[in-house]
């Protein structure tokens, strides 16, 4: 992928562009960047035709959705997208080609070698000119990471395995309707997430890819490998959909290279950027996708060495994958290119 570095505007007159603005994360970017003070002085909101017309509101002021295939592409700083691999393989080039650095949610460049695969709290070097298109990991890759990273930094890796617990809302708006008509009107429909999760446990997201395995935890091992540039970290995923609305639980066995004592580890998990320590098992305190729903913040329990194998410890990890799952995430890679002048 080529391009020239797309210089950075004053913050008066910079526009920010918002793709699938009306989904569940289009709306979480929306007001992420309203709650931080992104800088800002235009807000455009992008969808689909049948969208088009409605209006959202930005900062107090409304926000007419516009229609990506009439819309005038050019002047766009910085595009943050959430619409889709199609989506986005179609569109991402073309926002990059009229002048934007497009930030992408979705699967369709993460694997690319050329395009910068980015948790800031993690690789916020890899955002290097010339950049068009970044890539946004899996929800379930960002809160993996942002762990993994620090307890790499400490004693090395050597093997980690983790079973994700998925909220029905990483399946987007459909997968959210699709349980909501199974809890409420006990409706045995799942066209979006294949097994009726209400009341379920599925051990099941996404396509097949192979080995037996589904894309989604392909997705896992894949894109952590990338982010900290360890290509041939031994890492394996089971994923599971579960019944509940927002945030993902994820529970990771983590083989350390060198020995660590129980202090060690809770400290330097606690010292994390983004990353709490919520962790008291004389009272059962642990984080619960309830409590940390709606937090920025990725929350560690449970965390205990492992006897069956040396150097090994059990962690668990929960995380809101609308916010820094998804949204959170994109908009602190677009605070970093305005800190940096490269958007």
């Amino acid at each position: 992928m080529t391009g020239s570095l797309h210089h950075s505007r004053p913050d008066a007159r910079r526009t920010v562009a918002v793709l699938g603005a009306t989904g569940r994360v289009g709306r979480e970017m929306l007001a992420i960047l309203d709650q931080r003070g992104f800088p800002c002085g235009r807000l455009r909101a992008l969808a689909s035709a049948r969208s088009a017309g409605r209006t959202l509101t930005f900062r107090g002021a409304e926000v007419v959705v516009e229609d990506v295939a009439t819309a005038d592409l050019e002047g766009i700083d910085i595009a943050l997208f959430s619409a889709g691999g199609s989506t986005s393989r179609e569109w991402a080039p073309r926002f990059s080609d009229a002048g934007a650095v497009v930030v992408d949610n979705s699967s369709a460049w993460r694997m690319d070698p050329q395009v910068p695969l980015v948790v800031p709290e993690v690789n916020a070097d890899a955002l290097q000119p010339p950049l068009r298109i970044i890539a946004n990991p899996n929800c379930s890759t960002i809160q993996l990471v942002v762990v993994l990273s620090g307890l790499e930094e400490g004693w090395g890796l050597e093997r980690v395995v983790v079973s994700t617990y998925q909220s029905v809302s990483g399946a987007g708006e459909k997968g959210v309707r699709e349980y909501r008509a199974q809890r409420d009107d006990g409706s045995v429909e799942a066209p979006v997430m294949g097994q009726v999760v209400h009341e379920n446990v599925v051990p099941w997201i996404g396509p097949l890819a192979e080995l037996g395995y589904t894309e989604e935890e392909i997705k896992v091992e894949r894109e952590s490998r990338k982010i900290m540039r360890l290509p041939a970290l031994r890492v394996t995923c089971t994923a599971v959909r579960v019944p509940v609305m927002v945030a993902h639980g994820e529970s990771v066995n983590v083989q350390l290279s060198r020995p660590a004592t129980l202090e060690e580890v809770r400290r330097r998990i606690d010292g994390l950027p983004g990353v709490q320590v919520l962790d008291d098992p004389e009272v059962r305190r642990f984080p619960m996708p309830l409590q940390v729903a709606g937090e920025d913040d990725v929350f560690v329990g449970r965390i205990r060495p492992d006897p069956s194998a040396p150097n090994a410890w059990n962690l668990w990890v929960v995380g809101d994958n609308l916010r820094k799952g998804a949204a959170l995430n994109a908009v602190q890679i677009a605070e970093v290119l305005v800190a940096r002048e490269l958007g």
